[in-house]
C-alpha cells in the first residue's frame, strides 16, 4: 500500500491551488480594469486640454483681460500637472509607455514654448494664436492617440484574462469533479459494493486498500469488520452444527430411554423384561453383546438373567459367576460405570472374551437406592470411549431396569400378600361363624349322647332339634361366606357392588331392600371398597340372623368423607346389654373399619329397629399386612396355610 496524503490534505491542496489561481486572475483583472479606468480619465483630461487650448486662443483673439488669460493658462498648467502626476482618487493616471511618454514630452515642450507668449499677449498678432493652438492641439491629439493605443492593449489583456478565468472555472469544475470521483465517489462505490456483498451473506467480501487516506482507513476498517464477522459466523455456524449434533444425540438418547422405559412398563415377567432390555440396550449402544447379571443377597454370586448376541458356550460357562472371579461380577459397593480393556487381563474368563474377539467391556452397576443389585455388561470388538452423556444414559437405563425389576418383585409380593390376606379373612370368617357353630354342635352332640345314655327321649328330641337348627345355621354361614368372597368391586364406582350385594341379600332372605346414593365425592380405592363391602355384608348378616326385619335400606352419602348407613325395621336390641353373636358381628365390623381408618357406630333400641353407620376419613387408605392383625386362632381350630 503506497503512502499518500490524506483526503483532507488532498482537498485542501486542490482548493488552495484553485483559490490562488482565482485570486491571481481576479487581481490581474482588477489591475487591468484600474488601468483602463485611469487611462480613460487621462484621455478625458487630454480632450479637455484641447478644449482649453481653443478657449485660450479665443480669449486672446477677443482681447480679454490679462487676468482671464492668466487664469486659462493656470488651468492649463494644472491639467498638464494632473496628467503628469495622476490622481489616485478619481482614479486618473496615464498608462505610460515609451510612445505615450514621448508624446507627453512633446506636449510639455510645446506648452513651455507657447506659455510665455500666451501670457505676454504676443499671440494676439495676426493669426499666430490660431497656428499655435492648432499645433498644440495636434500634439495633444497624438498624445490621446498614444494613450488610446495603450488602452486598447489593456482591453485586449482584460479580455484575455476573462477567457482565461472562464477556462480556469471550467478546469476547476472538472478538477473538482475528477477529484470528487477519484477520492470520494469511487472509494464510496467500492465500499457500497462490499456492503452489498456483506448484506447478501458473502462474508469473504473485501475492499482493496491502496491509500492511507480517510477512505483507506475506512476500507481497512471494513475489511477488518468483514473478517471479524466471517470468523464469528464461521464459529457460530460451527457451534450451531455442534449444538444441533448434540441436541440430536440427546434426542436420540431420550427417545431410547423412553422406548426402554415404555417396554419395561409393559413387561409381564422377569425373563421377558431382562431379555427385551438386553436387546434394546445393545441396539442403543451399538454393542456386540450384552449380558445382564443379578447378584444374590450376599453379593457373593452373580446369576445371568438374560443376554443378547452373547456366545452360547460363554453363556453356559458364565451362567453363575463367583464375585471377584472375573472382571464381570466384580463390583465394589461404590463402583461406577467404566470401560475395561479385555486384553489387559490374564484371568481365564477374560481370555474367553478375548477368544470371542471382544476388546473392551463396559461394566454398568445396577443399583436401587444405593443398594447394589447387579450389573449390566456390554461387550465391544472395537475401541470404546464413553462420553458423559452416554455414561448418564447407561446409568439411567440401569436405574430403570432396577426399578422395573423391583416393581415386578413388589407386584409379586403384593399378590402374595393379597392371597395371605384372603386366607386370613377366610380364617377369620370361619373362626367367627362356622367354627363357633361347630363348637356349639359339638356341645349338642355331647348333650345328645348324655341324653341317650340316661334314656331321656324328650331331651334327645330337643337336642336333635337344636342340632338341626345349628346345621342349618352353619349351611347359611357357608353360603354367606361364599357370597362374601365372590364379591368383586369396581375401581371407579362402588354403587354397582353395593347394589349387587343388596340383590343377593334380598334373594336369600326375601326381605325387600333399597339403595339411596347422594352427594359427590372422589372414587374410593379398590382395597377400601373391599373393606366397605365386607362391613356392609356383615351388617346385613346380622339383620338376617337377628333383626326379624321386613325392610332394609342402605343410604350412601358421598363427600369429603363417605358415610354408609344400613337400617332395618326389625326388633332391635339394647346396645348396653352384651349379646353374644351380635356382639361378635359388631366387633368384626369395627376391626374391618379400623383397617381403613374408619369408624362404626351401631344405634338400636328394642322394637325400633337398628342402624349401622360406617364413616370413612377424607382420604381412606387400606393398611399393609392387615390380613393377620388380631387373628388368634386356637390350636384346635387353626387352618393350614
Amino acid at each position: 500500500m503506497r503512502k499518500t496524503a490524506s483526503l483532507s490534505t488532498k482537498l485542501i491542496r486542490i482548493g488552495v491551488g484553485l483559490l490562488v489561481v482565482a485570486l491571481a486572475s481576479i487581481g490581474l483583472t482588477l489591475w487591468v480594469t484600474w488601468q483602463l479606468e485611469g487611462g480613460a480619465a487621462a484621455v478625458n483630461e487630454a480632450g479637455r486640454m484641447r478644449m482649453q487650448t481653443w478657449r485660450l486662443s479665443s480669449a486672446v483673439q477677443a482681447e480679454l483681460p490679462a487676468q482671464d488669460v492668466a487664469a486659462l493658462v493656470s488651468e492649463f498648467d494644472r491639467g498638464l500637472s494632473l496628467l503628469r502626476e495622476g490622481d489616485a482618487t478619481r482614479p486618473l493616471f496615464v498608462p505610460w509607455d515609451q510612445d505615450v511618454r514621448q508624446r507627453f514630452t512633446e506636449v510639455e515642450r510645446l506648452w513651455s514654448g507657447q506659455r510665455t507668449a500666451w501670457l505676454d499677449g504676443h499671440m494676439s498678432e495676426g493669426n499666430s494664436s490660431q497656428v499655435a493652438a492648432e499645433a498644440f492641439v495636434n500634439a495633444i491629439d497624438r498624445l490621446v492617440l498614444a494613450i488610446e493605443l495603450q488602452l486598447s492593449g489593456l482591453t485586449a489583456t482584460l479580455n484575455l484574462f476573462q477567457f482565461v478565468m472562464m477556462a480556469l472555472a471550467i478546469i476547476g469544475a472538472v478538477v473538482m469533479l475528477y477529484t470528487g470521483y477519484m477520492y470520494v465517489i469511487h472509494p464510496l462505490d467500492y465500499l457500497r459494493q462490499g456492503l452489498r456483498r456483506l448484506e447478501s451473506g458473502d462474508f469473504s467480501a473485501r475492499v482493496d486498500v491502496d491509500t492511507q487516506d480517510e477512505f483507506g482507513q475506512v476500507a481497512a476498517g471494513f475489511n477488518h469488520m468483514a473478517q471479524t464477522l466471517q470468523s464469528l459466523y464461521g464459529g457460530l455456524e460451527a457451534k450451531v452444527v455442534e449444538k444441533t449434533r448434540r441436541i440430536e444425540a440427546q434426542r436420540a438418547r431420550l427417545e431410547s430411554l423412553y422406548e426402554v422405559s415404555a417396554f419395561l412398563a409393559k413387561a409381564n415377567n422377569i425373563e421377558e423384561l431382562a431379555r427385551g432390555f438386553s436387546q434394546r440396550v445393545r441396539e442403543v449402544m451399538k454393542a456386540d453383546a450384552v449380558a445382564v447379571r443379578w447378584s444374590d443377597e450376599a453379593n457373593q454370586r452373580y446369576l445371568m438373567l438374560a443376554s443378547d448376541c452373547f456366545p452360547s458356550d460363554m453363556q453356559d460357562e458364565e451362567r453363575s459367576l463367583l464375585a471377584g472371579a472375573c472382571a464381570c461380577g466384580n463390583l465394589k459397593p461404590d463402583a461406577r460405570t467404566r470401560v475395561i480393556p479385555i486384553h489387559a487381563h490374564d484371568e481365564a474368563p477374560m481370555r474367553h472374551c478375548a477368544r470371542a474377539g471382544y476388546e473392551n467391556l463396559v461394566s454398568v452397576p445396577v443399583r436401587l437406592q444405593q443398594r447394589l443389585l447387579g450389573e449390566m455388561d456390554l461387550f465391544f470388538r472395537s475401541e470404546v470411549h464413553l462420553s458423559t452423556e452416554e455414561t448418564e444414559l447407561l446409568d439411567a437405563l440401569a436405574a430403570h431396569l432396577a426399578s422395573a425389576l423391583e416393581g415386578l418383585r413388589a407386584a409379586a409380593l403384593e399378590r402374595e400378600a393379597a392371597v395371605g390376606e384372603e386366607r386370613a379373612l377366610l380364617a377369620r370368617e370361619l373362626h367367627d361363624s362356622i367354627a363357633q357353630s361347630l363348637a356349639f354342635l359339638k356341645i349338642q352332640v355331647q348333650l345328645l349322647r348324655t341324653a341317650i345314655d340316661r334314656a331321656q327321649p324328650a331331651k334327645v328330641q330337643q337336642t336333635l332339634d337344636e342340632l338341626d337348627e345349628g346345621l342349618r345355621e352353619s349351611i347359611s354361614d357357608v353360603r354367606e361366606l361364599l357370597v362374601h368372597f365372590r364379591t368383586r368391586t369396581n375401581s371407579e364406582h362402588i354403587e354397582a357392588a353395593l347394589q349387587e350385594t343388596l340383590q343377593k341379600f334380598q334373594h336369600q332372605t326375601g326381605i325387600p331392600t333399597r339403595l339411596q346414593v347422594d352427594g359427590e365425592g372422589l372414587p374410593l380405592p379398590p382395597d377400601v371398597q373391599v373393606q366397605v363391602l365386607h362391613v356392609v355384608q356383615e351388617a346385613l348378616s346380622n339383620v338376617r340372623k337377628h333383626a326379624q326385619a321386613s325392610h332394609v335400606s342402605l343410604d350412601v352419602t358421598k363427600g369429603n368423607g363417605w358415610t354408609f348407613v344400613v337400617r332395618d325395621n326389625g326388633r332391635g336390641f339394647d346396645t348396653q346389654v352384651r349379646h353374644g353373636e351380635t356382639h361378635v358381628g359388631t366387633k368384626i365390623m369395627r376391626e374391618r373399619a379400623e383397617r381403613i381408618g374408619a369408624s362404626v357406630v351401631v344405634d338400636s333400641h328394642p322394637g325400633q329397629g337398628t342402624s349401622m353407620t360406617l364413616s370413612l376419613p377424607p382420604y381412606p387408605v387400606a393398611m399393609v399386612n392387615v390380613g393377620t392383625v388380631g387373628l388368634n386362632l386356637p390350636e384346635s381350630t387353626a387352618l393350614p396355610s
